[in-house]
């Protein structure tokens, strides 16, 4: 399997994680919204809850699996600027505010 093909999977399995966090979210509002018009131990309630502690492990998980992949891609470009003999410039400095440029 080529190098740029395994990358194009864990994008698409991270994709497809992420799709299923969304659908997981847009049931729980739902179900909330639901729960919101029953009693507060009512078994819609009782599922918001359920769906929306889900939602919020499936959030984690996507993140995770996000991070070590964004952590295994700059070890490739580390590895591909060695073997070029070359050092690998320094990640950009992710710690200034987002939003400090145009739209």
């Amino acid at each position: 399997m080529s190098e740029s093909s395994s990358r194009a999977g864990g994008a698409a399995r991270v994709l497809r994680k992420a799709a299923g966090t969304v659908a997981t979210g847009v049931v729980g509002v739902l179900v909330v919204r639901a729960a919101e018009r029953g009693e507060g131990g009512s078994l819609p309630r009782r599922v918001a809850v359920t769906a929306t502690r889900w939602g919020i492990l499936g959030a984690r998980r996507a993140e995770s699996v996000v991070e070590r992949t964004r952590l295994a891609a700059g070890d490739v470009r580390a590895q591909a600027y060695a073997d070029l003999g070359e050092q690998a410039p320094p990640p950009a400095d992710r710690s200034a505010d987002p939003h400090d440029h145009s739209h």
